[in-house]
């Protein structure tokens, strides 16, 4: 199959992407730039990423939706509710942050955009990278997303795209763990949603990422990595 993929530069959707590369010809990778505050790590990740797994990289510039978001991953003001690994299993807290960090349909512009892509290029599918954890909290991020987005692209497109997230069942510590059996470059990922020098530690998708790797026992090794890049 030839493939266009979504590739934020987080733990997701790079082991999504290098595990449908091991099956697959992936054809493009797109990263959106729509004013978050991590954008030009993701950027510089991302591209880092597709160099190593030998995939041609895009970078999508969406200044409208920098406009009409208005939640902390773009706005100033806003603030990023501060995570610890307790708080991210429980309903209520979990709600807090969704609504602090929500994109007005984010995931459903990436896959249009990605699908004009792919139509273009004469590709049979998307890649994205979803899990079963974040799908709770997040929708769009669930396998019945991914069969109403196929649903549409069958008349949106002239031939239908799939859509394919090899990660969409698993969970973190899961997906960790996947990584390193295929030998996904996790090394170089950027899954903060700040955008400083480091990660921080702080914010829910660190917290989680922390958490994967240190259930999964590979934080030791993932640190090393890092440090010698």
């Amino acid at each position: 199959m030839r493939l266009v993929t979504l590739l934020s530069a987080g733990l997701d959707s790079v082991v999504a992407t290098t595990a449908a590369s091991r099956e697959h010809e992936i054809v493009l990778a797109l990263t959106f730039d729509y004013g978050q505050h991590a954008g030009p790590r993701e950027i510089a990740a991302a591209q880092q990423i597709a160099q190593a797994l030998d995939i041609e990289h895009r970078v999508i510039a969406l200044p409208w939706l920098a406009e009409i978001t208005y939640t902390a991953l773009v706005a100033d003001e806003k603030q990023i509710p501060p995570a610890d690994p307790q708080s991210l299993d429980d309903p209520q807290a979990a709600a807090a942050v969704t609504q602090a960090v929500w994109v007005p349909n984010r995931n459903g512009i990436f896959l249009n955009i990605a699908a004009g892509y792919g139509e273009a290029l004469d590709c049979d599918g998307i890649v994205c990278g979803f899990n079963a954890e974040e799908a709770e909290s997040f929708p769009d991020n669930s396998s019945g997303f991914i069969q109403a987005a196929e649903r549409c692209f069958a008349y949106s497109t002239r031939h239908g795209l799939q859509v394919i997230s090899p990660t969409v069942e698993l969970t973190k510590p899961e997906i960790v763990k996947l990584s390193y059996e295929i030998g996904a470059p996790l090394h170089l990922i950027w899954s903060c949603y700040r955008g400083g020098d480091r990660h921080c530690w702080s914010c829910p998708s660190c917290v989680r990422l922390r958490r994967a790797l240190e259930s999964s026992g590979y934080w030791e090794r993932w640190e090393r990595e890092r440090a010698a890049l």
